[in-house]
């Protein structure tokens, strides 16, 4: 992999397969993908996906540092050909992946059956096809995703508030709260017509790491461990919803942390009917 350039931000492969950057940002992206694997292999990923990428990542990019990263980014040679168009290369993401299937070097892995992006819940195995899609999508943080101070008390209340209508699950602060993690933001997304619940921390050991939630009618089940993307998994359900807690951190401590909130959740819920 070459090290003389800038990996490309998910924002920049987003916006790149979108069509919204200039012909000369494009074409510099271009040629990373075409050179670097991981990127390409990133790329393909975020085109496949139909995740709402762009309204995950909104709240981000407001607080980005984007006079650091407009420094950063004039500072790399542009590869532009003569004959390059003002336009952006690419449009949509139908015809990114068409060229991109034409142009990249045979061999580079997909790893097609894993990621599951757009396959539907099936009764069988709902919980497993919710946590897939949510590993691939949380795969895509990283510490500098969640740069930034932690949103105080009132603004993680009232993101949290936005999850009950959809979720019918009323959080507090101190229930999601995380021993030693800050807690980033709370977003609720949908996948595959379903509403899907994400509450994002940054822990400063071992980077990203997020607790999901979803609705589900499959009864209750004890806590259990897998590893999805080279990141533990912990997850569990109550009567009403299933949860996942995800993230690098070693397994004994994901499980400590997991028995954690799911105690502080369920006993704030069961407070909620007394």
């Amino acid at each position: 992999m070459t090290t003389k350039h800038t990996i490309p931000s998910d924002e920049d492969l987003t916006a790149f397969i979108d069509g919204e950057l200039t012909a000369e940002e494009a074409a510099r992206i271009e040629a990373i993908v075409n050179e670097d694997e991981s990127v390409a292999e990133r790329l393909e990923f975020l085109a496949r996906a139909n995740l709402p990428f762009e309204q995950a990542f909104a709240p981000l990019l407001s607080e980005a540092p984007r006079e650091k990263l407009e420094t950063m980014l004039a500072a790399i040679p542009a590869h532009q050909s003569a004959k390059s168009s003002p336009a952006p290369l690419f449009s949509s993401r139908r015809r990114f992946l068409g060229a991109l299937a034409a142009s990249l070097v045979a061999g580079i892995a997909i790893d097609r059956a894993v990621i599951g992006i757009g396959a539907r819940f099936s009764a069988k195995d709902e919980n497993s096809e919710w946590r897939a899609v949510v590993a691939d999508y949380i795969s895509l943080y990283t510490a500098e995703t969640f740069a930034g101070p932690a949103p105080g008390r009132e603004d993680q209340a009232a993101q949290l508030a936005g999850l009950d209508e959809k979720l019918g699950l009323s959080l507090s602060p101190e229930a999601v709260s995380l021993p030693g993690i800050d807690f980033k933001r709370a977003l609720l997304l949908q996948y595959d017509g379903k509403a899907l619940a994400q509450i994002a921390y940054l822990d400063p050991e071992t980077g990203p790491m997020a607790l999901c939630i979803v609705k589900s009618d499959k009864g209750p089940k004890v806590p259990d461990l897998e590893s999805r993307k080279g990141m533990n998994v912990v997850y569990w359900s109550n009567a009403t919803h299933a949860f996942m807690l995800i993230g690098h951190a070693a397994a004994d401590r994901m499980t400590a942390i997991a028995d954690g909130v799911r105690g502080r959740v369920e006993g704030f819920e069961q407070t909620r009917f007394l």
